[in-house]
């Protein structure tokens, strides 16, 4: 019996129901075809890299695997350093420009072996070109400073890949934004249709009456010419 009075609900106050989840769908529509400003991820940009202390090798005898475990060993140190508030420092240093927002620049860092990848994200394109390029000079002149094992000298750092800046994917949030909108601008429609059916007062159905305790004697059908 509830089923079946939520449907004669549903069917007088109809419009109740759809008039947000259409308002809502027509200010959505430049998100979901990608127009809206809030689809936009910023940019971001991967630097691949190894180093290694400096050796003489021409005086070496033996094989070399030890300069690859050091220059792995180099590189986790980097990794570290790279995380380091530090290196963010030498970053800011380094460009000394006002109008970079460091404080909306992400630095993420990993390695394999002796290959470092560092990850650089900003909002800004052109900020995050200065501080790609910053990055790689601090990586390669300011090493030294940080780590005693290279004896005041910088380690030999290659870039072995150059920064590729890339539009950055939108955070799931914005993605989702819109539909979101809809879904909360149709629980907005379901709750307006059953204010307004509790407000009104009409009797639209012999069960209405039932539910006010009045008995009905008959009913009058609709008359259909």
């Amino acid at each position: 019996m509830e089923l079946v009075g939520l449907i004669r609900i549903l069917r007088r106050r109809w419009w109740l129901l759809l008039l947000p989840v259409v308002i809502v769908t027509l200010l959505v529509i430049p998100d979901f075809l990608g127009q809206g400003s809030a689809v936009s991820g910023g940019f971001n940009t991967a630097i691949r890299y190894s180093a290694a202390q400096e050796f003489n090798l021409p005086e070496r005898d033996g094989d070399y695997q030890d300069v690859w475990l050091a220059s792995e060993l180099t590189v986790n140190a980097f990794t570290d350093w790279v995380r380091s508030n530090s290196f963010r420092d030498e970053l800011e240093h380094s460009l000394q420009d006002d109008d970079i927002a460091f404080n909306q620049l992400s630095i993420a860092a990993d390695n394999a072996r002796s290959v470092g990848v560092i990850y650089l994200s900003h909002p800004n394109q052109v900020a995050l070109e200065a501080i790609a390029n910053a990055v790689m000079s601090v990586l390669a002149t300011q090493n030294q400073s940080y780590f005693p094992q290279l004896g005041g000298d910088p380690a030999q750092v290659t870039i072995l890949d150059e920064p590729v800046i890339l539009p950055a994917p939108p955070p799931l949030t914005n993605r989702f934004a819109p539909l979101i909108r809809i879904m909360i601008a149709l629980i907005l429609g379901v709750v307006m249709m059953f204010v307004a059916e509790y407000l009104d007062q009409t009797i639209h159905h012999p069960d209405d009456l039932k539910k006010l305790g009045i008995q009905s004697l008959g009913r009058i059908p609709r008359y259909k010419e």
